[in-house]
């Protein structure tokens, strides 16, 4: 190549060559292009959207908005951690496949791990059931606890049918182990040791979190102090022992699922990781020991772009926090697994969850995920199918084979609108997390039922949304599909389970030495260690009986006000549940005959937008092409037999014919419901004179009334 040539494909040429092409607009030139179009109505209304964060989303960012950013200079692997811990992102280390198995006993779990390990799935990620996780044997336990989110664990069996034939040394854990660390980590332990595996070679994390299940649960079966106590013992004891897995979990899953917003999300995790690191140094740990073996475990909804910021914005915050303890920059690095949102997923139209998954995915990887779960589509309803794991665990793969995600780094670094977001997400985080250092940190703000009360008021704030469909859910509250053919789920016979569970532990009792277990479980009194737990549980040790032994002698446990956990979409999957009720009990879908006047354009706007908004409730819609006449679509209302009319037309047409056909139907049957398809507001008050009952419109409140249409007709009781 000839030096001419060279110099034409230098990096100065190649811009000149392209954009001179182009005349440059300014931001204010394309704004006032946009005002243009929007033809008077405000630009900040139409085009600024602003969050449950408040934050105003922009719909175009320059780089003026970030030219003051002070991480806009970092790198991969070095502070603040903004763009990703790891110097090479995932290109050295994918993001682990950590795909939740939820089934109630170890078997299920057993058999489900090894049909998955050979097929992508990298990590053990076994959540446990509300009666481990509280520290209660299954026959104490009611059967609704038992079973109920994971895998009941219960004895030294149990982790030996859990970890059958599974090579424990090449599979990291993913195990959050409650509130007290103790009782299910030696029973897990023991049963390794037992295959000959120290546990210098256990790698992942087998973790408590008792301010997460104390969110969770509303008590603890300790008191905290306790449980802070028995967590620095474990955790010292790991460093030692099993230096390769992490002892402390930070999870937000209880928040999200309660209807957090993500700012109330980020500040509650940083707040309990505080919370964990002053404990642990009360008890003599250094933080540089400490923070390094906290997993932070949190979930992804599906606001794509705040999602991606959002997880890079703990990475800078937690990095923040960990240095002002005197931490170094390892321990500054934070280890994040996320899940799919159980928040977004439906009952409805479940194959739409493989969707909203997919771009949670993209979410988490994008924003540097270390481990993920992706969401089962079916995981609303039960347990998971073999079919659903695997179209799940495929989209791990997909992800990383097919779009080649591990080999970027940090892919939306630099973005205009992504690094504001960082900073904005960042700014408002630890607004919220100071609150809650404000009111003494996060055992007593929960205490005083901050977080709740704060939680509490975004979820109402989102149910109304979603009410009136501002917010969309696909197949719920807007484009149902009434027709859906469900596929069948797998679901708990908890009283069957309690039984089940009942009889194993008499087995495993009446297999021991009781005089032997007495001794072991009084020298764990005496002593608290990890070593005297493990000793109780080779004596044949429950794991209610450790739970109890290590919580004697203890002052009161806390009681706060539980977060409950909900789903976006509940509110209109009763109305759809109470509706299939009523068709199953009468023959007949509750159903809406459209009274659509004048031809097809003049009517249809509005017929399809009623079609959609009661099928919403599932409502039958009886639609056609529109009648010429008050008298003819009166007629065909009637023969319809439809407890509800409504009218769909223009609001120059309705006054001519809106009273009249009313009037005409409700002469001949009184209780039938007449409704108005739009809101036209000067003459709200003629047409409720003229015995128009409900109008439906964009503003409408879509839930209220069909619920509202669902108790007048005996849908719903």
């Amino acid at each position: 190549m000839t030096h001419d040539a060279q110099e034409m494909t230098t990096e100065s040429a190649v811009p000149e060559r392209l954009f001179d092409m182009f005349t440059p607009a300014s931001y204010a030139e394309w704004r006032a292009a946009a005002e243009k179009t929007l033809k008077g109505a405000p630009f900040e209304k139409r085009l600024v959207t602003k969050t449950l964060e408040n934050i105003l989303l922009q719909p175009v960012y320059n780089a003026s908005d970030i030219a003051d950013l002070p991480h806009l200079a970092s790198l991969p692997g070095f502070a603040p951690f903004v763009r990703d811990t790891r110097i090479l992102g995932p290109v050295r280390e994918r993001w682990q496949v950590a795909q939740e198995l939820p089934y109630p006993t170890a078997t299920d779990v057993n058999q489900a791990a090894q049909a998955d390990l050979p097929r992508g799935l990298t990590t053990l990620n076994v959540p446990l059931d509300q009666a481990t996780r509280q520290g209660i044997d299954p026959d104490a336990a009611a059967p609704a606890q038992v079973g109920a989110g994971g895998m009941s664990l219960a004895t030294l069996d149990d982790a030996r049918r859990l970890f059958d034939q599974l090579e424990l040394d090449q599979i990291p854990l993913l195990i959050q182990t409650g509130a007290l660390s103790l009782p299910v980590a030696s029973l897990l332990l023991a049963a390794t040791a037992e295959r000959g595996l120290s546990p210098d070679r256990l790698r992942g994390t087998l973790a408590a979190d008792p301010l997460g299940n104390l969110a969770a649960d509303g008590s603890l079966p300790a008191s905290l102090e306790r449980c802070y106590d028995l967590l620095a013992e474990w955790t010292r004891w790991a460093m030692t022992n099993a230096p390769h897995l992490r002892t402390i979990m930070v999870s937000s899953h209880v928040y999200h699922n309660s209807g957090a917003g993500i700012v109330q999300e980020m500040g509650c995790a940083l707040a309990t990781g505080v919370a964990y690191l002053r404990a642990m140094q009360d008890r003599g740990l250094d933080v540089n020991d400490v923070a390094p073996r906290i997993q932070f475990a949190c979930s992804v909804g599906s606001n794509f772009f705040l999602e991606i910021a959002r997880l890079r914005a703990i990475r800078m915050l937690w990095a923040r926090i960990v240095a002002a303890f005197d931490g170094n920059e390892i321990a500054q690095r934070i280890h994040l697994h996320v899940r799919t949102s159980a928040w977004t997923k439906t009952r409805y139209d479940v194959y739409n969850n493989m969707l909203r998954a997919t771009g949670e995915a993209m979410a988490a990887v994008m924003g540097g995920a270390h481990s993920l779960h992706i969401s089962h589509f079916d995981e609303a309803w039960g347990l998971p199918d073999e079919f659903s794991r695997r179209i799940a665990r495929n989209l791990h793969i997909i992800l990383q084979e097919e779009c080649n995600f591990f080999r970027l780094i940090d892919p939306p670094g630099g973005s205009w609108a992504v690094e504001k977001l960082t900073d904005e997400i960042a700014a408002q985080a630890w607004a919220f997390f100071q609150e809650i250092e404000r009111h003494g940190g996060m055992a007593a703000a929960l205490a005083a039922g901050m977080p709740q009360e704060a939680i509490a008021a975004t979820r109402k704030e989102r149910f109304a949304a979603i009410a009136q469909r501002r917010d969309v859910i696909i197949g719920i509250n807007m484009y149902p599909n009434l027709d859906e053919k469900r596929p069948e789920f797998r679901q708990i016979d908890y009283l069957q389970l309690h039984a089940a569970r009942a009889a194993d532990l008499r087995h495993s009792r009446d297999n021991r030495s009781d005089e032997a277990c007495r001794t072991a479980l009084s020298n764990l009194a005496a002593q608290r260690s990890v070593a005297a737990v493990l000793a109780a549980v080779r004596a044949g040790a429950t794991l209610g009986e450790l739970s109890c032994t290590l919580a004697a002698a203890d002052t009161a446990a806390p009681q706060v006000t539980p977060l409950p956990t909900h789903r976006a979409a509940e509110q209109f999957e009763q109305l759809r549940d109470a509706a299939d009720a009523y068709t199953v009990r009468t023959g007949r879908r509750p159903t809406v005959f459209l009274a659509n006047i004048g031809p097809l354009s003049q009517h249809k706007a509005r017929s399809d937008f009623a079609t959609g908004f009661f099928q919403a409730g599932g409502f039958a819609v009886i639609n056609n092409d529109g009648f010429a006449s008050v008298e003819e679509a009166a007629n065909a209302a009637l023969a319809a037999d439809a407890d509800i009319v409504t009218i769909c037309s223009t609001d120059e047409t309705y006054p001519d014919v809106a009273p009249a056909l009313t009037q005409a139907i409700k002469n001949q049957r009184p209780t039938t419901t007449v409704i108005l398809a739009g809101y036209p507001t000067d003459l709200i008050d003629m047409y409720r004179a003229a015995g128009i009952d409900e109008f439906i419109h964009l503003r409408a409140n879509c839930y209220d009334i069909l619920a509202r249409l669902q108790h007048l007709k005996g849908v719903a009781a």
